[in-house]
């Protein structure tokens, strides 16, 4: 499917994206911010090409406490063994408590081919990654992908992904860790007779409990128009992958994928992505799943308005997040009138939809114009939220800004502290952001530094104040490649979180790395 801000911002850098399973030689792989079950995680998955023109990603893991950084970043263990290729990530991180997350991705073995690995931490010690019991025998064309995982309780996670078969079709798969023992991945149930046009990708889960997961992604028909689904999981056991109710109405222009999905409880989850209009113009949409039953997908309310079409293909929503059941934030980017890029969010209560609005104060910050994008949001409570993107400063230099709703009210955004002076190159942002409660948040992302290296950054958010961001404690040492990237955070409690990103070693390889 289609690139996006991350996925421009690394084409941008001088980055190829890796084309993945079910990826068409057209379609970019694609970087998206996803929620976690537990209402307050949000994180970036995606597969991103090494300085040395492999494929796959690196990821990293970094511990936060008290709202400084604690330990030194080291690879994470087992995969130096796995990634015999070079090429090693951990995509998404999610913790169900303070110590006790897991994290997945991805690794080239020595035939080249690429793997998923899944990897749990328990209390506070983490474990040895492996590889995804049965992917192996799924993956037969070579190229596997866990895009997220989500972590209802310490030990009871569920992850998502993608592999291609022989015949070089791509598939999606879902795996589940019960009580600490990963079991064997399956192809999604479901999505083979959807997938009669042999590309799709599954790019979001989250679980409100154990054995409660609902994620989503995309297929291709049999007539080669991308369509978005989404499968649920209850009490333990896997349904049958649907599309998404209403969206075909929508995506009269062929082109359709669920980004991002987030469940407040069992049975009661919201999805929310992007599709075609008959037009040919990119539309986002959202919709929700209430007591098990999911309802009909609408177009953002207000988005016409803030996107008149003078972008065409250039509105998505980025990320979704919902502290309880009929109150969900979103958001994303639009294209305006004027051409230019900006930021949007929008907010569901009580099961409404609002109208989607131009994040407060990035109009201010955006000087350049070129782009002001929303990449993740979490919800810590109904109406306390805090989203993080970049936009582009008066002299055209990409910046990183988070902004938060408090009580049900969006605040103007600001540049992240700090950021300002770790981002000598300009070229910056916020690719994840996660809140443990109401404005105790973390957010991490990138910067590019005054010797043109991309280093990774995180800040913290205590009683609704941002503090000053600070590169990842260890991973100066370890990036000397000089080419690193957070990708992914999971806040288990105030001033407690994980991120993940990934870094180039002196080899040129991108390596997966933890603290701890």
């Amino acid at each position: 499917m289609r690139g996006s801000r991350l996925g421009a911002v690394l084409i941008g850098a001088g980055a190829v994206l890796a084309l993945g399973s079910g990826w068409s030689t057209a379609s970019a792989a694609v970087s998206h911010p996803v929620a976690s079950g537990t209402g307050g995680t949000a994180a970036v998955s995606h597969p991103v090409a090494s300085a040395t023109g492999g494929t796959a990603a690196a990821a990293s893991t970094a511990r936060a406490h008290g709202g400084a950084l604690a330990g030194t970043a080291v690879e994470v263990p087992g995969t130096a063994a796995l990634n015999q290729g070079g090429s090693a990530a951990a995509n998404s991180v999610s913790c169900a408590s303070a110590g006790n997350c897991s994290a997945a991705g991805n690794y080239t073995d020595a035939s080249g081919n690429t793997q998923g690995f899944v990897v749990s931490e328990t209390n506070g010690s983490w474990d040895t990654a492996e590889e995804v019991p049965g992917l192996g025998a799924l993956n037969t064309g070579g190229f596997a992908n866990v895009e997220s995982v989500s972590c209802a309780s310490a030990g009871n996670c569920s992850a998502i992904g993608d592999y291609v078969d022989t015949s070089f079709d791509g598939h999606g798969f879902v795996v589940s860790e019960i009580n600490g023992t990963w079991g064997t991945a399956e192809q999604i149930p479901g999505l083979a007779a959807l997938n009669t046009g042999g590309s799709s990708n599954t790019y979001s889960v989250s679980c409100a409990s154990a054995g409660n997961c609902s994620a989503g992604g995309y297929y291709s028909d049999g007539s080669l128009r991308s369509q978005g689904f989404v499968v649920s999981e209850i009490n333990g056991t896997w349904g049958t992958a649907e599309e998404v109710p209403g969206l075909a109405t929508l995506n009269g222009g062929g082109y359709a994928q669920v980004d991002s999905l987030s469940c407040a409880s069992a049975g009661n989850c919201t999805a929310g992505g992007d599709y075609t209009d008959a037009s040919g113009n990119q539309q986002v949409f959202v919709v929700s799943e209430t007591n098990g039953a999911w309802g009909k997908a609408e177009e953002v309310p207000g988005t016409p308005t803030l996107n008149p079409g003078a972008g065409g293909d250039d509105e998505q929503l980025q990320s979704v997040s919902c502290a309880s059941a009929g109150n969900c934030s979103a958001g994303g980017g639009y294209t305006d009138k004027s051409g230019n890029r900006q930021s949007f969010v929008v907010s569901e209560t009580n099961g409404t939809w609002g109208t989607a609005q131009e994040v407060p104060g990035t109009a201010a910050l955006n000087k350049g114009g070129q782009t002001a994008y929303l990449n993740a949001v979490s919800c810590a409570s109904a109406g306390n939220c805090s989203a993080g993107g970049d936009y582009s400063d008066k002299s055209g230099h990409l910046q990183s800004y988070v902004v938060s709703e408090t009580n049900g009210t969006w605040g103007t955004a600001q540049e992240v502290p700090g950021t300002a002076t770790l981002n000598n190159d300009g070229y910056g942002g916020t690719y994840a952001v996660s809140c443990a409660s109401a404005g105790n948040c973390g957010a991490v992302g990138a910067y590019k530094d005054g010797s043109g290296h991309f280093q990774v950054f995180v800040a913290s958010q205590t009683s609704g104040t941002w503090g000053t961001a600070q590169e990842v404690p260890g991973t100066a040492a370890l990036n000397a490649g000089g080419y690193a990237l957070a990708l992914s955070a999971s806040c288990a409690a105030a001033g407690d979180c994980t991120t993940s990103g990934y870094y180039t070693d002196g080899s040129g390889d991108t390596q997966a790395f933890v603290t701890s």
